[in-house]
């Protein structure tokens, strides 16, 4: 075998060893009692660990060690219900002589842990960068522990923003009627260049130092948590960053994906996740999909592997119960091997019956899109069930842009809308699937439409009242553009104005946000805090109606209220013959636009203006 070890020495920060050379690291760092699932694999890392013998103090019984290749590492399983103390030492000696210890700790549960609340339908979730948010504080901008320093002149460097910025504008993001908090990923990424996006992660147990620590992140959670709201945490199984202390001394080789010897086994993936479900696919192309590397510096992480897997499963719920959270957004997820990722969603959520995760399934059909939702009869067909319990509908964020930029045609236009909406058959559960138009990734909504007040109206009613999870992105309730086209990423991820102490306009503050960008907000606002009490929206059924002259009407009901949304797209004021709509308003004779609060009567035709959404609740 082609030797690739690289031995890494790494400092023990804030854990106290006996004799710290022969233990570098342990992880997870401690644990907790009364889990569901009492097993425990605790990782053990020094030089030549491996080579010596390992107890436990307190009589505590071992009831698996695992030594790979690698004689750097030890993977110890216990079972917690059998120990009863909430310390005991891990002990490494070479026949009567003691080489080191670690104090090991199992934590007692917060009371309700696991029956701990998630998002869901009712939420409206707010995706932030954290790096171009807001600069809470400017000592940690850069750190002697982390390669890259700060630059704000620099597009794609670091830019300082940091968690106490985020904490710092809870009541701007609680105001604006958002209830849960996605963060693009925090923990450590310690890659040279190019670092503030944090999908190269260099230690799954650390925030980076440049966000602020652990205790910050908690800290956040639980401000969140106060104001009924939720964090989620942006999870990533499939890569972790080449700088990564455990890529830099691999376990065992088939820790990550190899296809040549030579440049850390390179080989790029095609993307094509549509191979994971393709009776018809070949060989090489799933296994590109699946085993490729997303680039050099992001090693492809192996889930096969067992221990792999436990590392990736024990970390997520480690993280679930350190930091309070309230859902995972999983990276990349069809880019996983797909029956370890249903064992890993499988084990979180019989920790967390009610957590919630969803899955960045880029695909462009709801059959695809719907076959990695849980229970799918799709994915049955295909003989797999994901366990996840959530998706994201790439189908209707990618039908969008035309739908409101096209003239209605037979199969262009607003129709696309219409179309994308006559799949929901295929999710078992629709409610449980994140809408948008616009992410990190993506080209700005405020781009696409020359930031039109009237688009982004319409755009976000639509994902607002449709069944689903509605995702808005920071930046886009203010009217913030980006050209990813012509800038790259960094012109789709710019600085939130007013998250920096020398910026010349603080639009957190309404009182000076310009016209423009009030107009922007005030929309977002009224419409979000509005959703916020909607049963009738969250949990509501839905009917749709043929689109035409580029109108758009459903009606979302219950058995207690009905909703009207027409989404008028036409360059011109549209009358609707409300007779045509006789099945969902039959007894209803008035209403009342949520927006502008003016009351209508439904015993004659309803004019709708140029390109403007209408949101009626209906009154007998």
């Amino acid at each position: 075998m082609r030797k690739i070890y690289m031995i890494f020495a790494l400092s023990a920060t804030s854990i106290a060893f006996s004799q710290a050379k022969i233990v570098e690291k342990v992880e997870p760092a401690f644990w907790w009692k009364g889990m569901k699932n009492p097993e425990l694999q605790i990782l053990v890392y020094g030089k030549g660990v491996a080579n010596n013998e390992i107890t436990l103090s307190d009589g505590i019984q071992i009831k698996d060690i695992q030594k790979v290749e690698n004689p750097n590492y030890v993977f110890i399983t216990v079972n917690t219900n059998e120990i009863s103390v909430p310390k005991f030492q891990i002990n490494i000696k070479k026949g009567n002589k003691a080489l080191g210890s670690y104090t090991y700790e199992l934590k007692q549960r917060n009371s309700g842990s696991a029956d701990r609340e998630s998002f869901t339908s009712k939420d409206v979730m707010y995706l932030i960068m954290p790096d171009r948010f807001a600069n809470g504080d400017e000592k940690n901008d850069s750190t002697p522990d982390l390669t890259e320093k700060a630059d704000r002149n620099l597009p794609n460097g670091r830019h300082g923003g940091d968690l106490k910025g985020i904490i710092n504008n809870l009541d701007y993001i609680q105001n604006l009627g958002a209830t849960s908090v996605w963060l693009t990923p925090v923990n450590e990424d310690n890659e040279k260049v190019y670092s503030y996006h944090g999908y190269a992660q260099t230690d799954l147990y650390k925030i980076d130092s440049r966000y602020g620590t652990n205790e910050d992140y908690k800290t956040l959670s639980q401000q969140l948590n106060k104001r009924n709201m939720k964090l989620v945490m942006d999870y990533v199984t499939n890569h972790w960053g080449v700088s990564h202390w455990m890529i830099k001394d691999l376990p065992t080789k088939d820790w990550i994906h190899w296809f040549k010897e030579g440049e850390n086994g390179f080989t790029r993936s095609n993307y094509k996740t549509s191979t994971q479900f393709d009776p018809n696919a070949s060989d090489i192309d799933k296994k590109l999909a699946l085993d490729g590397w997303f680039d050099k510096t992001m090693p492809d992480i192996n889930q096969k592997n067992p221990l792999v897997l436990k590392y990736l499963t024990q970390n997520a719920i480690w993280w679930i119960e350190y930091a309070e959270l309230g859902g995972f957004r999983v990276d990349t997820y069809p880019y996983n091997d797909k029956e370890a990722m249903a064992k890993w969603a499988k084990a979180i959520t019989d920790e967390y019956p009610k957590f919630n995760i969803v899955g960045e399934t880029w695909l462009y059909t709801a059959g695809q899109i719907s076959a990695w939702q849980k229970n799918s009869k799709t994915g049955e067909a295909a003989g797999y069930n994901s366990n996840l319990p959530s998706v994201m509908d790439f189908m209707l964020f990618g039908d969008m842009p035309n739908a409101f930029k096209e003239k209605q045609d037979w199969n262009k236009g607003i129709i696309k809308l219409y179309d994308s909406f006559s799949s929901d058959f295929l999710y078992p559960d629709i409610n449980n699937v994140m809408v948008f138009f616009e992410n990190h990734d993506t080209e700005r909504w405020n781009e696409i439409f020359n930031a039109d007040p009237n688009a982004y109206k319409m755009g976000l009613t639509l994902i607002s009242t449709v069944r689903g999870i509605p995702q808005i992105y920071y930046g886009s309730e203010i009217g913030m553009r980006g050209d990813k086209q012509k800038g790259g990423d960094a012109d789709i991820r710019r600085d939130f104005p007013g998250g920096w102490k020398s910026d010349k306009q603080n639009a957190f503050n309404p009182s000076e946000q310009t016209p423009q960008q009030k107009e922007f907000f005030q929309f977002t606002q009224k419409l979000l805090n509005w959703r916020k009490g909607k049963d009738v929206i969250h949990t509501g059924k839905t009917k749709n109606f043929v689109p035409k002259d580029d109108v758009f009407t459903y009606f979302r009901y219950n058995d207690k209220e009905s909703v009207m949304v027409i989404i008028n797209n036409n360059i011109k004021d549209q009358t609707l013959d409300l007779k045509y709509f006789e099945e969902s308003l039959k007894g209803f004779t008035k209403g009342k636009e949520v927006i502008s609060g003016k009351e209508l009567s439904l015993q004659k035709n309803i004019t709708i203006p140029a390109k403007t959404p209408f949101i009626i609740e209906l009154e007998k």
